[in-house]
């Protein structure tokens, strides 16, 4: 929960300024991302601790790439209005793979 919870902070950490201050200088942008992003390393950093308990770091990582992809995918929908694409199932489906590799005994 906690990594999902970073990740929407992440993302409109990164993206949202592409909607919301495409019109002001870039170093505004920056700073509004700045303190989006606070608040995304205040919940990453522990629930990165806590994962790092009990998988490696690989596991973790993939993990990370998962949720990423399934808080990105409705944000690109339904915050920037943009289309769904067929290529997030093929992305969703490489990372899939990735799973089985990094989490096979």
């Amino acid at each position: 929960m906690l990594l999902t919870l970073s990740n929407v902070f992440m993302t409109f950490a990164w993206y949202a300024h592409l909607k919301n201050l495409n019109d002001k200088p870039w170093w505004i942008a920056a700073l509004f991302s700045w303190g989006i992003a606070l608040f995304e390393y205040l919940i990453q950093v522990p629930a990165n601790r806590i994962g790092h308990t009990e998988l490696d770091l690989g596991q973790l990582k993939i993990l990370q790439e998962i949720i990423t992809l399934t808080v990105f995918v409705p944000f690109v929908v339904f915050y920037m209005n943009q289309p769904l694409k067929l290529d997030y199932l093929w992305a969703a489906l490489c990372i899939l793979g990735a799973v089985y590799f990094v989490f096979r005994s």
